[in-house]
């Protein structure tokens, strides 16, 4: 299991779009996905979940993986976070 704190960068928090982002990305993979913010945990691969928090800027979020592909899955997503939501494509 990997665990990685990161922070909501952008101006807007995790509506819709970046929401369908992580979960696009997220989805790629087989390890299990998770994030805990504020005493909450959803699945990261749910939009409803990721929009049920309601991240706003500067929320720091604890993601979670656990899996075969887990290092991978945690580098894509957390990089997906530091980029401002935008994928970088193979």
């Amino acid at each position: 299991m990997l665990k990685k704190k990161v922070k909501v960068q952008n101006s807007a928090g995790i509506h819709a779009r970046p929401a369908s982002l992580i979960v696009k990305e997220a989805t790629r993979f087989k390890a299990e996905f998770h994030i805990h913010m504020y005493g909450y945990r959803i699945n990261g691969k749910s939009i409803l979940g990721l929009l049920t928090l309601a991240a706003e800027q500067g929320a720091e979020l604890e993601l979670e993986w656990n899996g075969p592909d887990e290092e991978e899955a945690m580098d894509r997503i957390v990089a997906l976070f530091n980029n401002g939501f935008k994928l970088n494509e193979d």
